[in-house]
């Protein structure tokens, strides 16, 4: 079987990941929904029909060793254009030798094509002059010009899973072999490579790389130490730009929101140890001490709060505490979405109805005149022993914008409910309830 990634350079020279890519689709690790048999890009390789691909996914992947295997399997000579050092020039000479030879024009960090170059390269692609694949850590539909999206088959490729970083870091192991440098590892350590590379092929082979270079002897066995100090600094793939940043976040506050605090607490380092603002981390656990506790507890929100003020004075590495126990709070505490549903439905009523006139009892009485034009009959709550009176506080009917969230438990929510059941003798309008 051929390697990973193209084989070739000597050790040394080349790093280990550019000599490990692979020749052909069936050497790639990982991808599968992408590259399967039958998937849309193995029949456009098959038709002779690429056209314009765009492989969108984070870095370490795949994408360019995607791309070095499909220009091979297309028998066409490879190009590789990076968007920041690469004008406008260069396209149009890549465009008269593919009237001569046939090219695949590969584009790494496509999104930071200007809107000359994309063009330039739009003609290219739709003239049939030569196959393109583009690469971006970003999210097409964000980064990239309408026009390229619209005529390009995009494809989404996701980090590695262990199992296959696995054979990543035994297929790097296997080659270094095969160059006369033993390099001993245990199946945990290999595991540890694996898992700490977080999906990406390329950090994993860099890893393995550094800890086999350098050494007299050609047999070298690693230590944990060894890995202990080759991973002193190793940071974890979050790009607060880009798909990582927003990705982690949802997972964060979902987890919140799904009262599951490992969950809550793996994703919050995941962002402190990704360097995210304490105050924007604490700003998202305050929004949803309110949007999923809400009524349930109102003290989420008051630790949140106070959460916030604390990591600014504080700031990392103490802050870290601070976020634990405010997203605990809003993990740990019961769930109630009825603020966050009442202003959104009472919003969506406001907008999409006509103004309500404000009830005549209910208006300003605090000038001379107010009452010859009417506004009397409020009835003052607080003059009634049970602290409330039946009127009319607004021409909609109860349960139309708030509807509880009471459970089977002792939230301030259950609470105010059978509080008001008491003095009402009325059931208070709840979710789902007919």
């Amino acid at each position: 079987m051929s390697d990973l990634f193209d084989s070739g350079a000597p050790l040394g020279r080349v790093p280990l990941a550019a000599q490990l890519r692979p020749a052909t689709l069936d050497d790639v690790i990982g991808q599968s929904a992408a590259i399967a048999p039958g998937s849309i890009l193995r029949r456009r390789i098959a038709g002779g029909a690429l056209g314009s691909v765009i492989l969108y996914g984070p870095p370490g992947v795949g994408k360019t060793s995607i791309a070095r295997a499909v220009g091979n399997m297309l028998g066409k000579r490879f190009r590789p254009l990076h968007a920041t050092r690469s004008g406008v020039s260069d396209i149009r000479k890549l465009a008269d030798e593919a009237r001569m030879v046939p090219l695949l024009i590969f584009v790494d960090e496509v999104q930071r094509f200007t809107a000359t170059q994309t063009d330039d390269l739009l003609a290219i692609c739709e003239e049939g002059t030569a196959d393109f694949i583009g690469a971006t850590t970003g999210n097409p539909y964000h980064v990239l010009t309408p026009a390229l999206v619209s005529r390009s088959t995009i494809l989404k490729l996701e980090p590695l899973s262990l199992d296959e970083m696995e054979q990543v870091v035994r297929r790097g192991i296997g080659h270094l072999r095969a160059e006369g440098v033993e390099i001993g590892l245990t199946g945990e350590q290999v595991r540890r490579i694996a898992g700490r590379s977080g999906g990406d092929a390329r950090r994993a082979l860099t890893t393995l790389e550094s800890l086999a270079v350098g050494h007299e002897a050609r047999a070298v066995t690693v230590s944990d130490a060894m890995l202990d100090e080759a991973y002193a600094a190793a940071p974890v793939n979050h790009d607060r730009s880009g798909d990582a940043h927003y990705d982690v976040v949802s997972a964060f506050v979902k987890s919140m929101r799904g009262s599951d605090p490992d969950a809550t607490l793996y994703w919050l380092a995941r962002l402190i140890h990704g360097g995210e603002d304490p105050r924007y981390i604490a700003r998202r656990i305050m929004i949803h001490a309110s949007e999923d506790v809400g009524l349930a507890d109102n003290t989420a929100l008051q630790t949140a709060v106070a959460a916030m003020q604390a990591v600014e004075k504080i700031g990392y590495p103490e802050a870290q505490i601070v976020l634990a126990h405010a997203a605990l709070h809003v993990a740990r505490a019961p769930k109630s979405g009825s603020a966050c549903r009442g202003i959104s439905t009472a919003m969506q009523y406001v907008t999409s109805n006509p103004p309500a006139a404000v009830p005549l009892h209910l208006r300003d009485t605090h000038y001379k005149g107010a009452a010859s034009l009417g506004h009397v009959g409020y009835r003052f709550p607080h003059d009634d022993p049970r602290g409330w009176v039946e009127q009319v506080y607004a021409p909609i009917a109860k349960g139309t914008l708030y509807q509880s969230d009471a459970r089977d438990a002792a939230t301030f929510e259950k609470r105010a409910d059978e509080y008001w059941q008491r003095v009402t003798g009325e059931e208070p309008p709840r979710r789902g309830r007919t």
